[in-house]
Parts: structure tokens; C-alpha cells; sequence
């Protein structure tokens, strides 16, 4: 079976799987990051379906704000969990974290630093 390489280095199989084979392929992806401001965001908790349902409830619950990107959920459900963000997806990482700060009215403290 052919293999490809993900972003992250990785192998997928390029095999065909029947789509009766295949569990909820549609189902709801969610992923959640830490960012300290220290060193790049960390994966904290990822999943799909009913668990990623439950990610977005407690996130909701905690007043965090919540952005929705399945294509950066999907390129972040790749990693594992308590990983950084690999560099090439950090500028779409910003762009979240940039707005999630102008929602609360806030700036990251290393700008307010300076």
C-alpha cells in the first residue's frame, strides 16, 4: 500500500476504505491549545463526534472564546497531546489567538511589555 508524508513528517496509507468501514467521518473535529506566552501554544485536549462536542461545552462553560476552523482543527488533531504547534501553522495559530485577545479587549502581556 502507497504511504505520503503529513505536514508533520508522518505516514498516511493512501489506501481506499469503504465508507462502511469508515466511522463518522463527518463528525465535529475539536481541538483546544494553551498558550503561556512563553513558548509556542500547546495541544492540550483534541477530539471528534460527541468528545469533541464535550471540549467545545467546557470551553463554553469557562468563558473561553471559540473559533471554528475545521481545516486548523484538522491539521491540529495530528498531534499529540502536550505537543507545541509545529512553525508552519503559526501565523493561522496568531491569527486565532490575535482575535480571541481583541474579543476579551486584551493584548498578549509581551506587548503590553514593551
Amino acid at each position: 500500500m502507497p504511504k505520503r508524508e503529513t505536514p508533520f513528517g508522518w505516514t498516511l496509507a493512501d489506501e481506499v476504505v469503504e465508507p462502511k468501514n469508515l466511522p463518522d467521518v463527518e463528525a465535529k473535529k475539536a481541538v483546544a491549545l494553551l498558550y503561556d506566552q512563553v513558548r509556542a501554544p500547546v495541544l492540550v485536549a483534541k477530539g471528534q463526534g460527541a468528545f469533541a462536542e464535550e471540549i467545545i461545552a467546557v470551553a463554553k462553560s469557562a468563558g473561553v472564546h471559540l473559533a471554528e476552523d475545521p481545516v486548523l482543527a484538522e491539521t491540529l488533531s495530528y498531534l499529540q497531546l502536550q505537543q507545541e504547534i509545529p512553525e508552519n501553522v503559526y501565523v493561522a495559530v496568531a491569527t486565532v489567538l490575535a482575535w480571541a485577545y481583541w474579543l476579551k479587549g486584551e493584548a498578549p502581556q509581551v506587548l503590553t511589555e514593551r
